[in-house]
């Protein structure tokens, strides 16, 4: 029996934050040029960063609920124990 493949979730919902965040970048960048203050960088940084992690969080939760649930419906042991490990990796990267 073939196994059905699944597509993978659209995350193209997230190309306006990570535009955003790319727009910040060259901010910091601009801001290093210019030899701004230092504190003033590292806060823009930290925004950056913050919005870097709101997308891989919302890319984390549509993992699990497609992808992960998938393959504890599927019942196929090697694909839950796999989508484990990817989480277990994925959570202590």
């Amino acid at each position: 029996m073939k196994k059905e493949t699944v597509p993978h979730p659209d995350h193209s919902a997230h190309i306006k934050r990570l535009n955003r965040v790319r727009g910040q970048l060259d901010g910091i960048e601009k801001m290093i040029t210019e030899r701004r203050y230092c504190p003033d960088i590292i806060f823009q940084i930290r925004a950056a960063e913050k919005a870097l992690k709101a997308v891989e969080s919302e890319i984390m939760k549509t993992h699990i609920h497609g992808c992960v649930k998938t393959a504890v419906k599927s019942k196929d042991s090697k694909e839950i124990s796999t989508k484990i490990d990817e989480i277990m990796y994925l959570v202590n990267k």
